[in-house]
Formats: C-alpha cells, sequence, structure tokens
C-alpha cells in the first residue's frame, strides 16, 4: 500500500512538472535536472534558491513543502540540504483534512470582519478582505489564464512593475529557468504572487513592499518579448488574477 501511495504520488510531481503552461517551471539543479529530481523523490537546495522557490516550481504550498521536511518559520535552508518532495508516513498521519468552505465566485470584495470563503476546487476564491489587490503593470493583456499559469501583460522595455498587494519578497532571482528576472511577493500565509520576465529586479529577499510599490522594471528576461508574466497563488495553487484585479476601464 505504501509503495503504491509513493508511486501516485511520483506520478502526481511528473504530471506537474509537464503542465506548466506556458513556461518551464523548473530550476537549474547541478547534473541532474528538476524533473529527474522529482522522479527521485527529493530535491536538492542549490545557491540561491529559498524554500518558497522551490516550492512554487513544483507547485506545492510552501507550508506543505515545510512540513513535509520539518522545516520551522522563518523557513531557512541551505545550499546541499536535501528536501523531501513526498510526505512521509508519520506526516500524512498528521496531515488532517481541512473541511472545504463556501465558496464566492462573483467577487472579491467582503464586508469588514466578514470571514473569508475559499474554495479548494477551482480558481475563484475569494481575496482575503485586508488585502487591496492592484494592476501590477499598465498595458494590454496578451494572455489569460489558462493558456498559463497567469496573465500576460505587454509594455515598453523599463516600465514599472508594482507590487499587486503588501508584503514581503521571498524571492528575488533568476534561478527559475523561462522566468528570466523573477520576484514573489508573500502577502499572508495564504496568499502570494510573482513577477516575472523582469530587466532588473529593485527589491531583495526580506524586503517590505507596499501596495502599488515599484519592485521591478519590466523586460524580457526568459521570454521572447517585452512583458510581464504576473501570477497569484492560494495555498500553493495558481489562481486567475483577473478574479482579484479591479476592473480596466
Amino acid at each position: 500500500m505504501k509503495a503504491f501511495v509513493r508511486a501516485a504520488l511520483l506520478s502526481t510531481l511528473l504530471l506537474l512538472l509537464a503542465a506548466c503552461g506556458g513556461y518551464q517551471a523548473v530550476a537549474p539543479v547541478s547534473s541532474r535536472t528538476a524533473a529527474a529530481q522529482a522522479t527521485l523523490g527529493q530535491h536538492t537546495v542549490q545557491s540561491g534558491e529559498t524554500l518558497y522557490s522551490i516550492a512554487w516550481q513544483y507547485g506545492f504550498d510552501y507550508k506543505t513543502l515545510a512540513a513535509w521536511n520539518r522545516i520551522k518559520p522563518p523557513y531557512r535552508i541551505k545550499q546541499g540540504q536535501r528536501l523531501t518532495l513526498i510526505p512521509s508516513a508519520s506526516t500524512q498521519a498528521k496531515a488532517a483534512p481541512r473541511a472545504p468552505r463556501k465558496s464566492d465566485t462573483t467577487s472579491s470584495k467582503q464586508e469588514p470582519g466578514e470571514p473569508s470563503p475559499e474554495s479548494d476546487d477551482d480558481n475563484t476564491v475569494a481575496a482575503p478582505a485586508n488585502l487591496t489587490w492592484m494592476w501590477p503593470a499598465k498595458g494590454d493583456l496578451l494572455a489569460k489564464f489558462g493558456t498559463t499559469k497567469g496573465i500576460n501583460i505587454a509594455g515598453q522595455e523599463g516600465d514599472p512593475v508594482n507590487a499587486t498587494s503588501a508584503g514581503r519578497v521571498v524571492y528575488s532571482g533568476s534561478g527559475l529557468v523561462g522566468l528570466g528576472e523573477l520576484v514573489i511577493v508573500k502577502h499572508n500565509e495564504t496568499w502570494l504572487s510573482a513577477y516575472a520576465h523582469n530587466k532588473l529586479r529593485l527589491v531583495q529577499e526580506g524586503d517590505k513592499v507596499k501596495a502599488g510599490q515599484t519592485i521591478a522594471q519590466m523586460g524580457r528576461t526568459g521570454t521572447d518579448r517585452v512583458m510581464l508574466h504576473f501570477e497569484v497563488r492560494k495555498d500553493g495553487k495558481p489562481v486567475d488574477p483577473l478574479q482579484y484585479l479591479p476592473k480596466q476601464r
């Protein structure tokens, strides 16, 4: 039974890596690829990687990856450290299923103090009331969610890329192949956003940013044209940014 569960988890990992939707979401890892490491059920930490960037490339919630490897906040990892990509029997036993909450598929606006509805079975979950979402860049929409794991926004090289909401930078680097110069911002324990293909990153890991603050300059690193690839993830799962961003006029 354990062997069956392990095989099923490894198959899921390979499917996640194959379904990258518009970019190759694996990082260079010494002489082996991330796909090979996923097959082995482990990842060897490389220079510049963070727990958040590793969880991002494999499609995991960073808290889940931390629990599997018994890593406590502030989730520090070191080069050469081996992380398991599948849960052990003990971590599986501790993982109690979470009851689904009522979802709101029409609007991300809530009354002050109202509980945040969530859903684990679709991409139209409601954002927490204390998060104010802003467009990260000005420009035409090149690609919508579904053809990619986020949205692509056109622009000119050097155009400002702004934080969609207040948070803390948990990754600033170029270690994820296909995403170029990348910034990931953690907004709370549930929500993260990512800004890819930048010409220049203006923030470092650990920096606190305000909503609308310029964190990068638009570029074409990791792609064939100038654009911003923007993602929002809830508990590690990509969701449609257009569900939360204000309607464009």
